[in-house]
């Protein structure tokens, strides 16, 4: 497959979609999609993965010679992408981005969520997904089960508005509400 790049909309309208946070979790994506779509290990140049005062995940951006490490998930249909558009909220947007896979000399077409505010005085630093892992996973889960079964309305909320009923919003203490 090197060098073969494959629009998202060419397989039957499947899509890839680069994941370099919370989504790379395998629990996370289950609850969200009631499935784990296969994925492959790529890297996105030209963009850097910072953290978020007061968040648990993470936020990317343009940045010459910067890459960030994540998965590209395949398969994803249009119902799915609607929910991953409604779980990213309108913090970020979607664009597609070019990939390169890990495991091949190929590179890959893919959507991936950017942070909607380029000059964000809150976005700061590297993001660390096996710190993430140990230390906000766990709750990240319960959090994103929350997101779920308020998906459907009447009661229908936000990604952010269940996020922050669901963590303390005191400093930058990212602990569940008790």
């Amino acid at each position: 497959m090197s060098g073969v790049s494959v629009t998202p909309s060419q397989s039957g309208n499947l899509h890839n979609v680069f994941v370099y946070g919370s989504l790379m979790a395998d629990d996370v994506v289950r609850v969200l999609l009631n499935r784990v779509p296969l994925s492959s290990i790529a890297l996105l140049n030209g963009f850097h993965r910072y953290s978020i005062k007061g968040r648990v995940y993470p936020a990317i951006l343009p940045v010459e010679n910067k890459k960030v490490s994540g998965r590209v998930l395949t398969g994803i249909t249009e119902p799915e992408l609607y929910i991953l558009d409604t779980f990213e909220d309108d913090e970020y947007e979607r664009h597609t981005v070019e990939v390169s896979l890990e495991d091949s000399s190929g590179k890959l077409l893919a959507h991936t969520y950017v942070w909607s505010s380029i000059d964000d005085p809150n976005l700061y630093g590297e993001w660390d997904f096996e710190e993430w892992k140990q230390l906000h996973m766990k709750d990240f889960v319960v959090m994103t089960k929350g997101f779920v079964e308020e998906l459907n309305p009447p009661e229908s909320k936000t990604r952010v508005s269940t996020y922050e009923s669901f963590y303390k919003q005191e400093g930058d203490d990212n602990h569940p509400a008790s």
